[in-house]
């Protein structure tokens, strides 16, 4: 009994209806969709913080994304506090957008994170291997 019990504690989560909700990847009619994953493996394991345009959107670690809806136009995605990493992207209406973040720490001591477009398959797959940010 013990070896179930402790083997059931070893099982993955199921995904989050958020999360299955997000990995269908669907436009939304007049506004944008911005992808950003931060892939597994990555740089650092360390927890990055990142702000969308002012606002805080929350932390990301390896194997974790996030799905933002958007107006179209220009948003920038940026670290927060000490992390100098930023990216401006221009998005259009009905439209998906993906992005990918790395993250290390310098000999600063500071974390920088780099943020770069990655074609939509890659981005798809990147996406499909991690979990969404706040989805449980």
């Amino acid at each position: 009994f013990l070896i179930v019990f402790v083997l059931a504690g070893c099982a993955p989560l199921p995904p989050s209806t958020q999360d299955i909700e997000a990995k269908r990847f669907e436009s939304v009619p007049g506004k944008a969709v911005i992808y950003l994953v931060r892939d597994l493996p990555d740089v650092s394991r360390e927890v990055a913080t990142l702000m969308l345009n002012d606002t805080m959107m929350g932390s990301t670690y390896p194997g974790t994304y996030f799905r933002w809806v958007v107006e179209p136009g220009r948003h920038r995605i940026r670290g927060f506090a000490g992390d100098a990493g930023a990216i401006d992207i221009d998005v259009a209406a009905d439209r998906i957008y993906y992005v990918q973040q790395s993250y290390t720490r310098g000999f600063t001591g500071f974390g920088q994170s780099f943020f770069r477009h990655i074609p939509e398959g890659y981005g798809r797959g990147a996406i499909l291997r991690s979990e969404l940010v706040g989805g449980r």
